[in-house]
C-alpha cells in the first residue's frame, strides 16, 4: 500500500508543480498586476480598482465584447445544429460510416493557425478567382476585406473545425439509445420528427449540455482564427476580447490594464458557463 502511495506522489507532485508554475502562478501574477499601473516593464505602483473601472469606460473594449458575444452565440448555435445532424447521419446504417467518423474528426486535430491561413488563401484568392470565372458577383470579392462580412469568414472556419469534436460527443450519446425504443415508437406510428423530439433529444440531453457549454466557452476565447484570417480587421471590426488583451498587454504597454480586462473576462466566462449549466441542467431534469 505504501509503495502505491509513493508511486501516486511521484506522478501527482511533478504534474502539480508544472501546473502551478505554468498556469496558476502566472494567473495569480496577472491578478496582482491588475491592481497596478505596470506597463510590462519598468517600475510600477498600486492604483487600486482604477484599471477595472476604466475597462467599463473603454469603447474599444465594449466593441470587442459585443463582437465576441455575437460571434460566440451564433457559432455555438450553428455548430451544434450541424454536429447533431451529422452525428445522426453517421449513426445510421450507411456504408463506410466508421471511415466517415474518422474523416469528420480530422479537422479537429489540425492546427487552428494552419487551417486559418489555408482559409485565408481560399477567401482572398481562390473564391474571388472562381467567382470571376463563373460570373458570380457575390464570390468575386474577398469577404475578409469587408468590415461587414469579415466575421462571416471567421464563423465559417471556426464552425468547420469545431463540428468534428461536437459530432463525436453526439455520437457517443446516440449509441447509448436502445434500438428497441425506436422500434416500439415505429409500431405506435411515430414519425421521424416525433422520434427525434420525444426519444433522441431527451436521451442525449446531457451530451447537448456538454456541447453547448464547451462550444460557448471555446468560441468566447476565439483568438487563432482571427489572427490567421483578419488580424482583427478590417479596422477593428473583428477584434475579439482575447486579441485585444494580447495586443494591449504585450504590444501596447497596457499589461496591468489588460490584466484587469482578462480578470473581468474570466469572471464573465465562468458566469456564462454556470448559467448555461443551470438552465440546461434544469431542462435535463424536466425531461
Amino acid at each position: 500500500m505504501k509503495k502505491k502511495n509513493n508511486v501516486y506522489y511521484l506522478i501527482a507532485i511533478p504534474a502539480f508543480v508544472l501546473f502551478f508554475i505554468f498556469h496558476t502562478y502566472p494567473a495569480l501574477q496577472g491578478i496582482f498586476y491588475s491592481f497596478t499601473d505596470w506597463k510590462g516593464y519598468g517600475d510600477w505602483s498600486f492604483v487600486g480598482l482604477k484599471n477595472y473601472l476604466n475597462v467599463f469606460e473603454d469603447g474599444r473594449a465594449g466593441d470587442a465584447y459585443l463582437f465576441t458575444f455575437k460571434f460566440a452565440i451564433l457559432a455555438t448555435i450553428i455548430v451544434n445544429i450541424i454536429s447533431l445532424v451529422v452525428a445522426m447521419g453517421l449513426n445510421s446504417k450507411i456504408k463506410f460510416h466508421k471511415t466517415l467518423r474518422a474523416v469528420y474528426f480530422m479537422p479537429y486535430i489540425l492546427s487552428i493557425l494552419i487551417v486559418g491561413f489555408i482559409f485565408n488563401f481560399i477567401f482572398a484568392h481562390f473564391l474571388p478567382q472562381l467567382g470571376e470565372m463563373l460570373g458570380l458577383e457575390f464570390l468575386s470579392k474577398n469577404i475578409l476585406g469587408d468590415p461587414d462580412l469579415a466575421w462571416v469568414g471567421i464563423v465559417i472556419v471556426a464552425v468547420w473545425q469545431a463540428v468534428s469534436f461536437n459530432t463525436i460527443l453526439y455520437l457517443a450519446g446516440l449509441v447509448t439509445i436502445p434500438e428497441d425504443i425506436y422500434e416500439a415508437a415505429s409500431i405506435d406510428g411515430a414519425g421521424v420528427w416525433t422520434k427525434f423530439w420525444k426519444i433522441t433529444f431527451p436521451m442525449i440531453a446531457a451530451f447537448f449540455t456538454i456541447n453547448m457549454v464547451l462550444s460557448m466557452k471555446g468560441f468566447l476565447m476565439v483568438f487563432d482564427q482571427i489572427v490567421a484570417l483578419t488580424g482583427g480587421g478590417p479596422g477593428k471590426s473583428t477584434e475579439s476580447i482575447s486579441l485585444l488583451i494580447y495586443r494591449g498587454g504585450f504590444e501596447g504597454g497596457e499589461f496591468a490594464y489588460q490584466s484587469a480586462n482578462a480578470v473581468i473576462y474570466f469572471i464573465i466566462i465562468v458566469v456564462v458557463s454556470v448559467v448555461q449549466l443551470k438552465i440546461l441542467g434544469k431542462r435535463e431534469a424536466d425531461n
